[in-house]
């Protein structure tokens, strides 16, 4: 361990900081298309046995209406997490006919644009604004990037941790400014360590020829159908996944919740030529809800969000200055199609240390130079992550990855250690993840392409095997009658809470 680090945990952990962190909320929302057991993408409506996908709080979509959203309830027990993530998969398997689950982040062979069905809510109010959205994305970004998917980890740290920290660091700020000023701390070095994730849990190094519909691209081929980068991690995460020419030209502070809402709200209000020589249209035909740079807070892409509940139609800006950041949502991890649900206790034990590792370390703010580093790091490490000598930036000068991974794995593994205390697993999972820095072999995106070359299958292919196989193994353990029918009476209320809004709201 550093000294620097040293001398800055162990009196928290003298002082008994550590445990308070049996107390970690953690949430879990995982995209997958439906697809056919072909492996094209499913062009049925959204199953009406799941229930309405605008108010069902558990089983939705996200952009298209092929693509399901899982949303566990947020909660203190990884395995009953993880649990009710696989109840969710394993009802919706029960629900599906001639269609699975799509394992992996990057989709499965398209048809081209139009192929991708933008999902749909009905016809109340809400409904149309989040169809006219989506279809606003398809005008600014097109369908192809949207049919993307990923993990999104919510995390939270409990009040009496927060009520410790502030009276050890002798803070004077109010419990609620003290934890935003802290979270905030937290995603800048999120967002100079997370290559660290990027590498070990990359799982899209490849895709379907089908992905990039005709544009121009840096990717060899390999076999038929696919293209990849021999040492990329997360395509996903890449220029080439999700990319935004107007976004580029966003600077969106995370030096302070001021800052972020100011710089956010600035976006919202400025309005981007293309976008307004595109037109809004005329209802229900809408193209875009405006011609702002972003329509609403959620379009714009980061790889991390602060994030408060919004309430009484509170828009998710004005839940953050209400109340302050509530929790932290981690946007950047691939879905892993080695694992029957695309994440595993060890992956949420090791972000557990390293969001924990982000927010004791010294957190700078980030000033231009370093915003550009850090994006600079970005393209490196999901475009060639597992390059031997692979050099990233610091502030100091270049540093090969492995060696900033062996500083950053020694204070990872002090934070384990503490954790284990309160509990079990953490420094196995933080072990289990450090192999990887030494041998690129065994992460996922290695594995990926060993696969495809071993068998010669293409991308496309191989994951639609994937899918098939998950498919079964999920049908081999059906629910109990119990776990049907609280499914089952999920999706018969949100039908029900549909139609009243469809009978109540006035557009």
């Amino acid at each position: 361990m550093t000294s620097a680090f040293d001398a800055r945990l162990t009196p928290l952990c003298h002082a008994g900081l550590f445990r308070h962190l049996s107390g970690i909320r953690r949430g879990i929302e995982k995209e997958a298309l439906r697809v056919t057991t072909a492996g094209k993408l499913a062009r049925s409506p959204h199953p009406k046995a799941l229930g309405a996908a605008l108010t069902h709080p558990l089983i939705t979509t996200d952009y298209s209406e092929a693509q399901l959203e899982f949303i566990t309830p947020a909660g203190h027990d990884i395995a009953e997490t993880l649990d009710f993530l696989a109840l969710m998969h394993r009802f919706t398997a029960s629900q599906l006919q001639g269609e699975q689950l799509w394992p992996a982040s990057m989709p499965c062979r398209l048809q081209g644009n139009n192929s991708i069905p933008i999902a749909r809510y009905g016809n109340s109010p809400a409904g149309h604004h989040k169809h006219v959205y989506r279809r606003g994305l398809d005008t600014r970004y097109g369908r192809i990037m949207q049919s993307i998917s990923g993990i999104h980890f919510n995390f939270s740290l409990p009040d009496d941790f927060w009520q410790q920290y502030r009276q050890l660091l002798g803070s004077r700020e109010s419990l609620q400014a003290f934890r935003s000023s802290r979270y905030f701390a937290l995603i800048r070095n999120f967002r100079r360590y997370g290559w660290l994730l990027l590498y070990l849990f990359g799982a899209s190094p490849a895709l379907s020829r089908s992905f990039m519909n005709g544009r121009s691209h840096p990717l060899a081929s390999l076999g038929q159908d696919t293209l990849y980068l021999p040492y990329a991690t997360s395509l996903r995460m890449s220029g080439l996944g999700y990319q935004s020419q107007a976004q580029a030209t966003l600077n969106i502070s995370t030096n302070s919740l001021d800052d972020y809402i100011q710089d956010l709200s600035r976006a919202l209000n400025r309005p981007y030529a293309p976008y307004a020589r595109a037109g809004v249209g005329a209802y229900p035909d809408e193209r875009q809800l405006n011609d702002k740079i972003l329509q609403i807070e959620n379009e714009y892409y980061s790889d991390i969000r602060p994030k408060a509940v919004p309430e009484n139609g509170e828009t998710p800006l004005q839940a953050l200055a209400a109340r302050g950041v509530e929790y932290i949502e981690v946007r950047s991890l691939d879905i892993n199609p080695w694992l029957p649900l695309g994440i595993d206790d060890a992956q949420i034990r090791f972000l557990d240390t390293f969001m924990l590792f982000c927010l004791l370390q010294n957190s700078p703010d980030i000033d231009e130079q370093a915003r550009q580093r850090i994006g600079r790091n970005q393209m490196r490490i999901t475009e060639q992550g597992r390059r031997p000598g692979l050099n990233l930036e610091t502030a100091e000068g270049e540093l090969d990855r492995t060696t900033w991974g062996e500083q950053l794995f020694s204070e990872l593994n002090a934070i384990a250690r503490r954790l284990d205390q309160t509990g079990s697993g953490y420094v196995r999972a933080v072990q289990h993840y450090q192999r990887q820095l030494y041998r690129p072999e065994l992460t996922p995106s290695h594995r990926i392409l060993q696969q495809l070359n071993d068998n010669g299958q293409d991308y496309a292919d191989w994951m639609s095997n994937r899918a098939a196989e998950l498919h079964r193994e999920l049908q081999q353990t059906p629910l109990s009658p119990a776990q049907t029918e609280y499914f089952r009476q999920l999706a018969r209320d949100s039908l029900l809470r549909q139609g009243q809004w469809e009978n109540t709201e006035v557009a």
